[in-house]
């Protein structure tokens, strides 16, 4: 269960460090999707008005929520599709625990061969020409 201090911290810790959202607008921001929420673990997408779906959509790029989609055949025979909205669980714990996504160690390419003596270049041209 996402609490409404959990879900505030996440946000914070989620938004680029440009945009820094103040303490108070992050918790409004929080409980605000939470109302939405209530005790479920995913809303239907109809429910949002395109300010919600805008906050929405900037919580999904900062990782807390993410989005499904089912298909389901009417008695018609038509396809209808259904759009939710989850939190991403375990992203929020680690936003919680201020946990950054660990980046590759950056190896810098060197040439070898530019490394190599003078020496060994004039020693391995003398082994050719014998």
């Amino acid at each position: 269960m996402i609490t409404v201090d959990d879900l505030t911290i996440a946000i914070e810790n989620s938004i680029d460090s440009d945009m820094k959202l103040e303490h108070e607008e992050a918790f409004d921001l929080a409980q605000h999707v939470l109302n939405f929420f209530g005790y479920s673990n995913r809303i239907i997408d109809n429910v949002l008005e395109p300010e919600d779906r805008d906050a929405f959509y900037m919580l999904e790029d900062s990782g807390v929520l993410t989005t499904e989609r089912e298909e389901i055949t009417l008695y018609d025979g038509r396809e209808w599709r259904i759009h939710y909205w989850l939190f991403k669980n375990e992203k929020i714990q680690d936003l919680i625990n201020n946990i950054k996504p660990v980046q590759e160690e950056v190896v810098e390419e060197t040439d070898l061969y530019k490394e190599l003596p003078r020496e060994a270049w004039i020693k391995h041209v003398e082994e050719d020409e014998e």
